[in-house]
C-alpha cells in the first residue's frame, strides 16, 4: 500500500503511525512566507486566527494583544483548530473561543458576537467564508494579510493507492498537474474536503479533528 502525503512529515512518525505495510511518501505542494508589517494598535478589536502561519507571522511582526479583560482595550482571541490554539499558547496567549473550521466560527460570531469589531490575521489565499458572511450581517470585519502562500503545482508520475490533503490551497496545487482519480482521498477537515469535491467524484474520507492524530486514526481505519 502506497500513500502520498501532500505535506512534509517526519518519516519516523509516519512509520510509527501507519506500520510497515504502508509505504508513505511526502511532497511539498505549498510554500508560505511571512509578510513584514508594521504593528499597529489593536485597540479593542477581537482577533481571529485561522492558521498556525497566521499566528506565527502575527508575532514575528511584534503585535501585542491585550488579554487583560478589565482593560479598556481588551482583545478577545478567536481561532480555528487545536493546532492554531497551541501556537497561540506557545506565545503565551489563550483563546476566548476555538471552533473546528471557518464556517463554524462564522456561525458563532453571527449568532453571539454581532457587536464586536474583528481583525482577521491570515494568508493571501485564506478562504473567503468570514469576509463573505460577516459584512452581510453588518458585523465590522477586516482581513489583514500577514503571510503569503505560494502554490507549487508539483507533477507526480508515480501511482499511489491513497493521498492525504491538509488545506484547500494544497488541493489546488496538487490537482493543477495531477489526477485524483483511482485513489482513496483523505482530508484534514471539511473545508479541505469541500475543495477536493471540485476536482473529483471519488469518495473523500474526512477527519473529525483538524490534526495529525485524527487523520492517522482515519487512515488506519479505512486502509
Amino acid at each position: 500500500m502506497k500513500i502520498l502525503f501532500t505535506k512534509i512529515i517526519d518519516t519516523s512518525l509516519l512509520s510509527k503511525e501507519l506500520g510497515q505495510d504502508v509505504s508513505a511518501e511526502c511532497i511539498e505542494v505549498i510554500k508560505t512566507s511571512p509578510i513584514k508589517t508594521t504593528p499597529f494598535d489593536l485597540k479593542n478589536h477581537s482577533l481571529i486566527f485561522t492558521s498556525v502561519n497566521g499566528v506565527s507571522s502575527f508575532f514575528e511582526n511584534r503585535f501585542q494583544p491585550n488579554e487583560d479583560f478589565t482593560a479598556k482595550n481588551y482583545n478577545k482571541i478567536y481561532c480555528v483548530g487545536e493546532k492554531t490554539k497551541r501556537e497561540l499558547r506557545k506565545h503565551g496567549f489563550g483563546t476566548f473561543k476555538v471552533l473546528k473550521n471557518a464556517e463554524a466560527l462564522s456561525g458563532f460570531i453571527i449568532g453571539k458576537c454581532q457587536h464586536e469589531s474583528f481583525l482577521h490575521f491570515c494568508g493571501n489565499l485564506a478562504i473567503n467564508v468570514l469576509d463573505k458572511d460577516l459584512p452581510l450581517q453588518n458585523i465590522r470585519y477586516k482581513k489583514i494579510t500577514i503571510y503569503n502562500t505560494e502554490e507549487l503545482y508539483p507533477s507526480v508520475s508515480e501511482k499511489y493507492h491513497a493521498a492525504v490533503f491538509f488545506s484547500p490551497s494544497g488541493v489546488r496545487s496538487f490537482a493543477e498537474s495531477n489526477s485524483l482519480d483511482g485513489m482513496k482521498l483523505f482530508s484534514i477537515g471539511e473545508t479541505t474536503s469541500g475543495e477536493l469535491r471540485k476536482y473529483t467524484k471519488e469518495k473523500i474520507f474526512t477527519s473529525e479533528g483538524n490534526n495529525l492524530v485524527s487523520i492517522f486514526e482515519l487512515i488506519r481505519k479505512e486502509l
